[in-house]
């Protein structure tokens, strides 16, 4: 009894450290078809399995299911490190946007993923989660001007994400490739 009155009676100041992200905003609408194909990662919030990825490419391809097929592919530790290929699977969750997706490397779990940012050509993106734990900046080309970088970092201040932990991603450059 004197602990279920302690537990009341503490409950609201426990809670009142327990801070509620706001869900972070997604663009209007994705075009599925002009979103798929090859993305470059730029910049990111790594998650461990890519915190030394140099040459990092996400490839999209739309399945006759409705899913996406993913390829995460880069080097470990370097250009030329040993090549890393991951596999995932994207479940679209909203069908009217497109934006927001499962992402899924371990069944049963389903990752958020989220496209917050879009540009009208389709050249670069933005995929960020609720948590504000991980975010992928992309592009089509291995490299972005600092302004478009600059402008997207801005972009998430006022998604409330931390810059100081983005890690450029290094591309080594190809012969013939822009960038």
């Amino acid at each position: 009894m004197r602990n279920t009155l302690l537990l009341i009676l503490f409950s609201p100041m426990i809670l009142m450290g327990c801070q509620t992200m706001e869900p972070i905003h997604t663009v209007s609408h994705v075009d599925l078809d002009r979103f798929m194909g090859s993305w470059y990662v730029i910049a990111s919030i790594p998650t461990f399995i890519e915190k030394d990825a140099y040459n990092a490419v996400e490839s999209y391809r739309l399945a006759h299911d409705g899913t996406v097929e993913t390829t995460f592919t880069f080097n470990k530790g370097g250009y030329d490190g040993p090549l890393k290929t991951y596999r995932p699977r994207g479940y679209v969750r909203d069908k009217v946007s497109n934006a927001v997706w499962g992402m899924q490397f371990i069944w049963p779990i389903r990752a958020e993923y989220r496209v917050i940012y879009l540009s009208e050509d389709y050249s670069q993106t933005v995929i960020g989660r609720t948590k504000r734990d991980y975010v992928w900046i992309m592009a089509r080309q291995p490299s972005i001007s600092d302004e478009a970088y600059q402008r997207i970092v801005g972009f998430l201040k006022e998604q409330n994400y931390d810059p100081t932990k983005l890690r450029i991603v290094p591309h080594k450059a190809i012969a013939g490739e822009k960038g």
